[in-house]
């Protein structure tokens, strides 16, 4: 995503949220009908908080669903800006790239009076092999990310999603604590997508802004685990960009205080308690451009929400 350089007016931390938060309202713990989901991300996009907002998330499989519920909503003025989709995989390739040609035709042919596109596509890999095959399957033009495993082979998977021209994507949680990597884990993944210039996308689990132990569904009863902050990946992002050490990326990724972040016009500062780390305008506008792209959400009111109570928007 093109991140515009904003006046000194507005906060520097808009460089960092801007269309951060792909809408996942149909994916758990959220798991919302097609019609529900299409609904708020119209309301989202209308609301004072819509610049934060991304691409609504969609299986291949349920895009028809999608125009049936959506064409209400969608925006019909000539030069509107479209609703974008990323779309992810149902494990045939082969039929998710139909399924996406046959929903961007539809909605080709009438663009100005039902804009929406497909343009982001999200598949998973669990090899090197699978890899080159979804780089030689998907059109280049299609932008893809590649969900991989934290596991120890992560550079070496990193450099075939660099070799086939792709981009990464990290699950960073779930609905059960097993599925939620370490601090170590996550690093690793940021470290080998800075290294081969890949560009990524991080998902689950990041629906809050500061690291902490939170409840892992909506139930009332539901168990809690400690989930990362979507402002601790993105920040440890350019500390890394900036040459920070793995030592102060660690203590980064698990910082809980609020207290400890300062936002101005002009910078994000960062109090450790050894003293103070600064993230100017330019790198965190490389941070989105360069490193985390985005991240998805089942929940676009509680980063919005619980940002602004921070202070950060």
């Amino acid at each position: 995503m093109p991140v515009r350089l904003l006046p000194l007016t507005e906060p520097a931390s808009r460089l960092l949220l801007e269309a951060v938060v792909d809408y996942a309202g149909l994916y758990p713990p959220a798991a919302l009908d097609m019609g529900a989901a299409v609904r708020n991300f119209a309301h989202y996009r209308a609301s004072g908080a819509g610049w934060m907002l991304g691409r609504f998330v969609c299986p291949a499989r349920d895009l028809p669903l999608f125009s049936q519920k959506a064409d209400p909503l969608l925006p019909r003025d000539a030069g509107a800006i479209p609703w974008r989709l990323a779309v992810t995989g149902s494990g045939d390739i082969e039929a998710d790239l139909a399924a996406i040609a046959a929903f961007n035709d539809r909605h080709r042919v009438c663009f100005e009076e039902c804009g929406a596109k497909a343009d982001v596509y999200e598949v998973k890999a669990t090899t090197i092999d699978d890899i080159v095959r979804i780089g030689g399957s998907v059109p280049g033009e299609l932008v893809t990310y590649i969900e991989i495993p934290v596991r120890d082979d992560v550079e070496e998977l990193m450099e075939a999603i660099a070799r086939v021209g792709r981009r990464a994507k990290l699950r960073a949680g779930g609905t059960s604590v097993d599925l939620f990597p370490s601090g170590a884990q996550v690093l690793r993944f940021l470290k080998a997508c800075l290294a081969h210039d890949v560009v990524a996308k991080a998902t689950a689990g990041l629906h809050h802004p500061l690291r902490g132990v939170y409840r892992l569904t909506y139930e009332d009863d539901a168990p809690t685990g400690r989930m990362f902050g979507y402002l601790n990946v993105l920040l440890t992002t350019a500390l890394l960009l900036n040459g920070g050490s793995d030592a102060e990326a660690l203590a980064l990724l698990e910082c809980s205080d609020p207290a400890a972040f300062v936002v101005t016009e002009a910078q994000v500062t960062w109090h450790r308690p050894d003293g103070l780390v600064t993230f100017g305008r330019n790198v965190l506008q490389q941070a989105r451009e360069r490193g985390l792209a985005g991240i998805g959400s089942c929940s676009f009111t509680e980063p919005v929400d619980e940002g602004r109570g921070l202070g950060w928007l």
